[in-house]
């Protein structure tokens, strides 16, 4: 360090840090365990594995390295993060400090070519690289190597990813075994999370190289967050949870986040609490980007109450005067819960965390647990197909021939890449020949984990100790003791009382029936590849129109009420009373709504003329009830029913993918000789009515069947729609 002495180091750290924290004074100072890690990596360049609780201060740590070590001529640092709420926060945070930090995601692909001139001609202290960057080819091949070779300082933030025992496994982090590789040996490395039991521990150090005897130094602090008050109510449904928020938000300090499970009931909450005069807004998955952006400024400001977010929201942002964080619905993971409650509290005295748990948690556990690294025979499927192809295939190529869910395909190649045994290149995905194991023993240690963490949740919610211990010995944490500040320590700060105005105004938001179900417009991609001639729009006149179903599988409020009906154990018989007169509320809501064939429109579509029901092996008195009830009520004939031909297997109709599903579907569905003839009667459109919509092409292989047949339109009806 051209002879400066520790002691001369830390004096010109607590002086950066000082510039770090806007500190004019020049009093700011440097905890002891911060200054350990920073003296790790700029005086000994060692890989030091940082695992402490939200807040303690990691970004100090590499922002304070990186300027030391640019100062001494080192290159610049590279930042792997998951976040781009965090890149932004860092890049201001940075710039205070005089640190020139640029980043490079999937939201400013025009300026990586100026970020890549810059970093090769010095003036990039800080580079911020998005995972998923890792994985792309031509940053792979042509930026990765280059950056390998000029970093300063590698920094694996959020490090808990890379490990598939963590509850949030990112395969695109596995792309870092690959860069710590190729680093020369006198880097230093940060990897860093706040959320990392034992095992995640030592997996990441494992897979860091900081493992393995290696004098790499693990710093883990105890996890108390004395700031938050941890509680737990329990109420007796969605509409009374929902109540509850209504009637409680603003007592809750400050503004914060409400956290749920799905997309869709995030959206339930957000327009319930804005009718209800609160300043609330959404943000989910399915948040545009710029809308997110406009979302975290507005609460940093203080604009709105609470952001009502699903897991979107992620890891990354960073509010220290976060006063509440309400998760309605549990998640399953007691170490997923308590990284998101730590976004809470700080950098105030006090705030509050309460969990409101809900019947439909073990339903959404259930799903996110499905989409698991697949099993065997379909990976193996999967290298086959590549082996035999002479191309890349692309994922919509490879769809057609294999059966998972895009997302769940995109994942596990990922990791095979990762593992050697596909390439990802220009064009796609290819096999490399490279002999691959499938880890049976690993993939089930993961998967009886998963259920030890839900099972750890149940416990959570109905626990009589501490909860802020019980969340500290989850993750390892040997200094765990009563915090003296949960409901179970201290008393609970809140009731369970709900008004009955809030209560009635709740239960007619989720008692409200009707969801829009759009239409399948396009035929998906590379059906030309398992033999089905059929691609790209869907012609008019063989489509079906708009649809309704009654509600969403994923919904709190007409969601809990449908999910038992549909399961698969679920015992079929007549439709229940209140779900029929749902229906036709709906269909009198849908008849009557703009574009309806009873609204006063002069362009209103015909009225339909009768009704469909399809086929169903287990349901059939259940869709048969419906569709007889629909038209008796809308005195309208019952015309027939869509059948499945005698010989398809229509039980192992794929659920993966829609090429899959197609192709499983091709040539299954009949109309008898009596329905063709009633149909072309009638003329008209038809009411298609089903159980259940998935994926849609059940409904619209039918609808392209009746409108050949016939028939003026085709108007799907179902009870619920998955999403």
């Amino acid at each position: 360090m051209g002879g400066m002495s520790n002691e001369d180091l830390r004096t010109a750290a607590d002086t950066v840090l000082a510039r770090l924290v806007g500190d004019p004074s020049g009093t700011a100072r440097l905890r002891e365990d911060q200054w350990r890690a920073i003296e790790a990596l700029v005086a000994d360049h060692r890989r030091a594995l940082v695992v402490q609780r939200t807040g303690w201060g990691k970004s100090a740590v590499y922002f304070v390295a990186t300027a030391l070590l640019r100062e001494r001529g080192s290159g610049p640092t590279v930042i792997v993060s998951p976040l781009l709420a965090l890149m932004r926060n860092q890049v201001e945070a940075a710039e205070r400090a005089g640190i020139r930090a640029r980043t490079i995601n999937s939201s400013n692909t025009e300026e990586w070519d100026s970020v890549r001139t810059e970093v090769a001609a010095g003036e990039v202290d800080v580079l911020l690289v998005s995972p998923e960057r890792l994985n792309n080819p031509d940053f792979r091949d042509n930026v990765l190597p280059q950056l390998a070779a000029a970093t300063g300082l590698l920094v694996v933030d959020e490090a808990h990813c890379i490990s598939d025992w963590g509850h949030d496994f990112r395969p695109d982090y596995r792309r870092l075994r690959t860069m710590l590789a190729d680093l020369p040996q006198d880097v230093p490395v940060l990897a860093t999370t706040a959320t990392a039991n034992a095992r995640v521990t030592a997996d990441v150090a494992d897979q860091l190289g900081t493992g393995g005897g290696s004098d790499a130094l693990v710093l883990r602090g105890p996890l108390d967050r004395e700031s938050l008050s941890l509680g737990v109510l329990q109420l007796p449904d969605a509409a009374h949870r929902l109540a509850w928020l209504a009637d409680h938000l603003n007592e809750l300090p400050g503004s914060g986040i409400i956290y749920t499970l799905t997309v869709a009931a995030a959206e339930e909450v957000t327009a319930y609490l804005r009718q209800c005069g609160h300043v609330v807004t959404s943000y989910t998955g399915k948040t545009e980007n710029a809308d997110r952006q406009q979302a975290e400024e507005d609460l940093l400001a203080n604009r709105v109450k609470a952001l009502v977010a699903t897991s979107a929201l992620g890891m990354g942002f960073d509010k220290p005067d976060l006063g509440f964080v309400v998760h309605l619905g549990s998640p399953s993971s007691p170490i997923a819960y308590y990284q998101q409650v730590g976004r809470a509290g700080r950098g105030v005295e006090h705030a509050e965390v309460l969990l409101l748990p809900g019947k439909e948690d073990e339903a959404i556990w259930r799903y996110f647990a499905s989409l698991a690294f697949p099993p065997e025979e379909q990976v193996r499927r999967t290298l086959d197909v590549l082996a035999q192809s002479d191309r890349p295939l692309s994922l919509p190529a490879l769809e057609p021939l294999v059966e998972l869910r895009r997302s769940r395909l995109e994942t596990m190649l990922k990791v095979l890449d990762v593992d050697g045994a596909v390439h990802r290149v220009k064009g796609g995905w290819i096999a490399t020949g490279q002999p691959w194991v499938y880890d049976t023993e690993r993939y089930a240690w993961v998967a009886k984990q998963r259920e030890a963490e839900q099972q750890a949740m149940r416990e959570y919610v109905t626990a009589t100790g501490c909860r802020m211990e019980f969340l500290r010995r989850q993750l390892d944490d040997e200094e765990a003791t009563p915090c003296g500040r949960c409901d179970n320590c201290a008393g609970a700060r809140f009731t369970a009382s709900v008004s009955s105005a809030a209560l009635d105004s709740a239960r007619g938001e989720l008692g409200r029936p009707g969801v829009e179900v759009e239409p399948r417009k396009m035929w998906p991609t590379g059906l030309a590849a398992v033999g089905i001639d059929l691609k790209g729009r869907i012609p008019a006149s063989e489509q079906a129109g708009p649809g309704r179903a009654l509600g969403r599988l994923s919904d709190i409020g007409w969601g809990n009420r449908l999910r038992p009906m549909l399961t698969p154990q679920a015992p079929d018989g007549p439709v229940p009373d209140d779900v029929a007169r749902a229906v036709v509320e709906v269909l009198a809501d849908w008849a009557k709504g703009p574009g309806g064939w009873a609204s006063d429109a002069a362009d209103a579509p015909p009225r339909p003329v009768g009704v469909v029901t399809m086929a169903s092996h287990t349901r059939p008195q259940l869709i048969d009830s419906l569709g007889a009830g629909i038209a008796q009520v809308g005195r309208m004939p019952l015309l027939g029913r869509i059948e499945y031909a005698p010989d398809s297997d229509t039980a192992h109709i794929p659920r993966s993918n829609s090429a899959q599903r197609l192709r499983a579907l091709d040539g299954t569905l009949t109309l008898s000789p009596e329905l063709s003839e009633a149909l072309a009667r009638a003329g008209g459109p038809v009411l298609l009515v089903d159980d259940f919509m998935e994926t849609g092409w059940t409904l619209a292989m039918a609808a392209r069947l009746l409108r050949r047949a016939g028939a003026g339109g085709v108007l799907p009806l179902v009870l619920a729609v998955q999403g």
